[in-house]
This record gives C-alpha cells, sequence and structure tokens, in this order.
C-alpha cells in the first residue's frame, strides 16, 4: 500500500558515521521531510 501525503511514518533506523539514527530521535523536536530518489544513480 502506497504512503499518501500526512502519513505517519513507522519508525527506523539508519545507520550513520556518528551511530544509528531513528525517526524516533526527532519526534518532537524537529520537522523531518522523507525524501526517496528511486532512479537515483541508475541507468534508466
Amino acid at each position: 500500500m502506497p504512503a499518501e501525503v500526512g502519513d505517519v511514518a513507522p519508525d527506523f533506523k539508519l545507520p550513520s558515521p556518528d551511530g544509528d539514527v531513528s525517526l524516533a530521535d526527532y519526534k518532537g523536536e524537529k520537522i523531518v521531510v522523507l525524501s526517496f530518489h528511486v532512479f537515483d544513480f541508475t541507468s534508466g
């Protein structure tokens, strides 16, 4: 099921040089914008 504008993102963790970063780390602290670039670094 695709996400819709305004949907709440599920919590997830991503690796970073300073340790794992979780979406929950920013909840209530900052506005977070998620942007996915599906065709970056592809020949298509």
